[in-house]
């Protein structure tokens, strides 16, 4: 009885090591954007959010729009949403019609990075 107990606590705490592993294996995803990803709206928006599926840290988190010849049109101040942590926001300049690039860079609370692009496009 006592060999099949060690046995019990034995495989828990294997299983309990191996699920603790894959999450730390895992990476903020991109859930949902405002404008949405590959987009379209006709009026222009004043700020871009996105969700991630992950707490993100302040520290190397950051998210910039560029217009289709590579200028800067966000206000550079992109930030965490304060009371969810899983938001990242960035003001815009007045926007023309045309077509935006989105880079965000994620940091997450477990020090996982990722990063992406995507584009949004403004009028018809």
């Amino acid at each position: 009885m006592k060999i099949k107990h060690h046995a019990l606590i034995a495989t828990l705490a294997t299983a309990s090591i191996m699920l603790g592993a894959g999450a730390a294996w895992a990476h903020a995803e991109l859930k949902q954007a405002s404008p949405g990803v590959d987009g379209t709206v006709k009026a222009a928006p004043t700020e871009v959010t996105l969700k991630f599926s992950e707490r993100l840290e302040p520290a190397f988190t950051a998210v910039i729009v560029r217009d289709a010849a590579g200028k800067r049109v966000d206000k550079a101040d992109g930030k965490i949403d304060r009371s969810d942590r899983t938001v990242m926001r960035a003001s815009l300049q007045p926007l023309l019609p045309g077509i935006y690039i989105v880079e965000w860079r994620a940091l997450t609370t477990d020090t996982h990075r990722t990063e992406g692009a995507f584009i949004f496009r403004v009028g018809e």
